[in-house]
């Protein structure tokens, strides 16, 4: 049994994926497929960065004052082509210079289905994985997030930037030639692309295979949360796991939308998840 403040699940990237639950101790989810998992609120949340109890969770698990004087959480970190890094204005300045004036990739990816994005550093690897995507190709560096954001939104223009978490959670996505359609997109956007200053397509590309450890996608699309006023438990026999979703027969539990939530994590017999799995 686990008890403590949830945190973002972390992850290693093998074939498949290996998933670890962190809540005041570490649980191994893969050797637990198929076993039932029960997660239950104990009634308080603190925020993701500072550790105070905050009524209610801004911008994904931060208290108000943090959400609104963390550079991490300003509309640009969104939004990348909103930096206003240059002019003077970054909430952290310090924070600005490690996590945005730095190269970052362009990549596409199939998560739900295409999308384009962007990351962080040379390798986009552990953004996929964080993504749930089941390919992924990078095509693009750029010298600062900024830069990347502006590639990002011209691409935006022809492919999705969004993952559909409904299509993710009950496997809908299906096999995608991502080299065609990078050499493609290249080809219809490298003359705007070109006047974007920092950017550099890359000529040699290899697609990414990910493997996730899913013995079945949730039947239904539907997201199960704790909240005050709802629900405070979420159990049932532990199917898969894809992206930052636990899957389970009757829905999907988005942990990193609970970071910070006070939670009790224990492994249930078959007679528990049997009795639950009757209410769906």
């Amino acid at each position: 049994m686990l008890e403590g403040s949830l945190r973002k699940l972390s992850f290693t990237a093998d074939r498949p994926i290996r998933y670890v639950l962190h809540a005041g101790g570490s649980l191994p989810l893969n050797p637990c497929l198929g076993e039932g998992l029960r997660i239950t609120w104990l009634g308080e949340t603190r925020c993701e960065h500072c550790g105070t109890r905050t009524p209610k969770r801004y911008g994904g698990g931060y208290c108000y004052r943090c959400f609104k004087t963390l550079a991490r959480c300003d509309l640009c970190v969104v939004s990348p082509t909103r930096c206003h890094y240059h002019l003077g204005t970054c909430r952290e300045p310090e924070w600005g210079e490690a996590h945005c004036m730095v190269p970052h990739t362009v990549y596409l990816a199939n998560s739900s289905g295409l999308k384009v994005g962007l990351t962080r550093g040379s390798t986009a690897v552990p953004r996929w994985i964080e993504q749930g995507a089941t390919q992924g190709l990078s095509i693009a560096r750029a010298a600062t997030r900024r830069a990347a954001g502006e590639l990002e939104a011209l691409l935006a223009e022809r492919i999705p930037d969004k993952t559909d978490w409904r299509a993710l959670v009950t496997g809908r996505a299906r096999p995608l030639d991502l080299a065609a359609i990078a050499a493609g997109v290249s080809e219809r956007t490298r003359e705007r692309a070109s006047r974007l200053s920092g950017v550099e397509w890359l000529e040699e590309r290899e697609t990414a295979d990910l493997e996730y450890p899913i013995l079945r996608y949730s039947r239904r699309p539907v997201r199960l949360t704790l909240a005050e006023e709802g629900d405070h438990v979420v159990e049932g026999r532990l199917r898969g796991v894809i992206g930052q979703y636990i899957l389970f027969d009757h829905g999907a539990f988005h942990v990193a939308a609970h970071t910070g939530c006070a939670v009790r994590v224990e492994q249930v017999g078959d007679s528990v998840v049997e009795r639950q799995m009757e209410l769906f």
